[in-house]
């Protein structure tokens, strides 16, 4: 696999943990009879930042891949 497929699937890996994140918030809360916003601000704090960091990370090592993919298909073009 080449460095941009590679920066695609660390892109993935990178929705699906933002996804898991609000979606573990959604399920902590959802005993609350009625929402809003600085209810659900408080389910993310208890989620915790160990998800949030992993996807962050996971989306600059994608955007890394990316971008060296990238120059690498321009500098083999110019040959």
């Amino acid at each position: 696999m080449n460095n941009k497929g590679v920066g695609a699937v660390f892109c993935l890996i990178a929705a699906i943990l933002t996804a898991a994140r609000y979606l573990s918030a959604a399920v902590f809360m959802s005993g609350v009879v009625s929402w809003n916003s600085s209810l659900f601000q408080a389910g993310l704090s208890y989620v915790g930042s160990p998800l949030k960091i992993c996807a962050i990370a996971a989306l600059a090592a994608g955007l890394v891949f990316l971008a060296v993919g990238i120059l690498q298909d321009r500098k083999n073009a110019e040959k």
